[in-house]
């Protein structure tokens, strides 16, 4: 894989019902853990499938229990037109299915472990509570190898694992994708960005949200182990999410829950608050 990756390293349906709880659970051990309550503890799980979260957790009821999804940085590979090439302004970029090449680029596939992603929008303000239907996500990603396309060498004439959706009535936007390799330096992760609208988004302006999404470690060395992911393996045996640069301050709002296995594909949902 490309040493480009270093420039990112320092620049820096299950429904609203489902995630909320999760995102509450996550801030209320986050608070225990602070106070000397628990102590947090990793461990990894030799099963198939990974319910992730607890369904009876409480939800939030105040915007004192919601922050805003933390900023990150876009990176160097972002195709939103911050950094070069713009695909946001390109017809057919509005899509569920980001797995393939759109447009008049060479039209490859992404291969690996299928992964469908589920984003809901809320509002911050109102705690986490209301929806932002009408709203829009922008979601990129680096393929199993590491590489992203329209930037790495290779892939510079393919616009997979790009796309744009905008949220239904329950706030949600769901992409179907494959899951993303670990290259050096950097833990499995997605990018976005949330915008006010469609309309916003395709025309690659008003940008309310970056941030990313990370992924659990069992998760990874499972889909890992599979193959087109080798270069993975090592990679991510070398990192750890608490040391990574982006998700090193705390990581709680942007850790997915994820469910499935890898023969049969993989879920990942996030909450994110605006």
């Amino acid at each position: 894989m490309s040493s480009h990756h270093d420039d990112e390293i320092h620049e820096h349906d299950r429904g609203l019902s489902y995630d909320l709880p999760v995102l509450a659970r996550r801030r209320m051990i986050r608070l225990m853990a602070g106070a000397g309550l628990i102590p947090l503890v990793g461990c990894a799980s030799d099963e198939k499938t990974w319910p992730s979260s607890s369904p009876s957790s409480p939800s939030p009821s105040s915007s004192a229990e919601c922050a805003p999804i933390p900023d990150e940085t876009a990176g160097p590979f972002p195709g939103d037109g911050s950094n070069g090439v713009n695909v946001l302004k390109e017809s057919g970029v509005v899509r569920s299915d980001i797995t393939s090449s759109f447009g008049d680029s060479a039209g490859g596939t992404a291969e690996g472990v299928p992964l469908t992603v589920t984003l809901t929008v809320v509002d911050a303000a109102s705690g986490c509570g209301t929806p932002r239907a009408g709203a829009a996500v922008y979601l990129w990603q680096c393929d199993r190898d590491g590489n992203y396309s329209l930037y790495s060498e290779g892939v510079t004439e393919e616009n997979y694992l790009r796309g744009v959706q905008e949220t239904d009535d329950k706030g949600q936007a769901t992409f179907k994708s494959v899951f993303p390799g670990c290259y050096p330096g950097r833990w499995p992760h997605l990018h976005f960005e949330v915008y006010g609208s469609l309309a916003d988004a395709t025309a690659a302006t008003a940008v309310t949200n970056t941030s990313q999404l990370a992924f659990p470690r069992d998760v990874c060395e499972t889909v890992y182990r599979t193959e087109g992911y080798s270069e993975s393996v090592s990679n991510l045996g070398s990192l750890s999410i608490e040391t990574d640069n982006i998700f090193r301050d705390g990581y709680d709002q942007q850790l997915a829950s994820t469910r499935g296995s890898a023969e049969e594909g993989f879920t990942a949902t996030l909450v994110v608050p605006v």
